[in-house]
């Protein structure tokens, strides 16, 4: 019997394994190639959709406009000024609009955007007297989501809903003494000596200190004023607190004359508006951007997953 060749046999197991390397790149490229042709498919679906949709916004009849308020009242947020306000603004205009909901699920936001919020809707209300606007509550409207809603004509919640929050804050932390046990030094530099005023890293500065707290208390003020002029004698303003930031039950609020009444959207857009057929206006991220986005990820997961796999060259 002949002796084996070692060398042929290296040369074989080479040749093999080049053939596998071969084929997992080959099965991991037409893998790649199908998700993205699937992807491919889906996205022709969505827009088809988006595009034979008919809009809300165009329906000729009578109905309720609703608009939603969710989340952080905030530049660049789902619910900016920009958003509620443009939304607003199309449901006052439609002829059809018979009463508008602003719905309100929010822990609050800025002042600036809140208050930008608050004025358009006085104003959108002195434009279109014939036109109630009604805020809803669901499980939360507190600090700037109570400022919009003293805006409105009436207000409704539910009796759990929380409620209130008339202050203001402004949140800060401070490093100084981590520093000091780790042994950093902080070196800033700046033209004018309150320049570095909130600066975590370096101590409280007690001397600029009372001119934070006169702005804070101007900004407050404001707020406390928005809520009188809109809520007017409905409000008990001699319960104790009211202005302090604390907060309340929609059944508690009810009470010191936060809220009008308890009440759900579907039950203000049938029993008060009259007008069961709700139509919603809100402002949304447009579906291609949406996809855009989530598709955008996704393929880069699908590449990386597909890239991570064992290789052998």
């Amino acid at each position: 019997m002949n002796e084996r060749d070692p060398e042929w046999e290296k040369s074989l197991i080479t040749k093999l394994a080049e053939s596998s390397l071969r084929e997992q790149k080959r099965a991991r490229r037409w893998g790649i190639f199908f998700k993205l042709l699937t992807f491919g498919y889906l996205i022709t679906l969505l827009v088809m959709f988006s595009n034979s949709d008919i809009s809300t916004k165009n329906i000729s009849d009578k109905h309720t406009a609703l608009v939603d308020l969710t989340g952080l009242i905030a530049e660049n947020e789902v619910a900016s000024s920009d958003n509620i306000v443009t939304a607003l603004r199309r449901a006052f205009k439609d002829k059809n609009t018979m009463g508008i909901i602003l719905r309100i699920n929010s822990p609050g936001g800025t002042p600036v955007q809140a208050g930008y919020i608050y004025d358009e809707i006085i104003r959108l209300r002195e434009q279109y007297p014939d036109t109630p606007l009604y805020a809803v509550i669901t499980d939360m409207c507190a600090s700037g989501g109570y400022y919009v809603a003293a805006a409105a004509d009436k207000i409704y919640a539910d009796k759990a809903s929380i409620v209130g929050s008339i202050g203001v804050r402004m949140d800060n932390f401070g490093f100084v003494d981590a520093m000091k046990k780790l042994g950093v030094e902080r070196r800033t530099l700046t033209a004018g000596e309150n320049k570095a005023l909130l600066d975590p890293f370096s101590p409280v500065n007690k001397e600029a200190n009372p001119h934070l707290h006169t702005m804070l208390y101007s900004i407050h003020q404001q707020f406390i004023n928005a809520v009188k002029e809109g809520r007017g004698d409905r409000l008990e303003s001699e319960t104790e607190g009211l202005f302090s930031g604390l907060i309340w039950t929609g059944e508690q609020s009810l009470e010191i004359g936060l809220v009008d009444e308890l009440a759900s959207a579907g039950y203000v857009a049938r029993e008060v508006i009259g007008h069961e057929d709700i139509v919603n206006y809100t402002v949304s991220d447009d579906l291609l951007d949406r996809l855009a986005k989530r598709v955008g990820a996704t393929m880069a997961g699908i590449l990386l997953r597909s890239e991570s796999q064992p290789h052998m060259y």
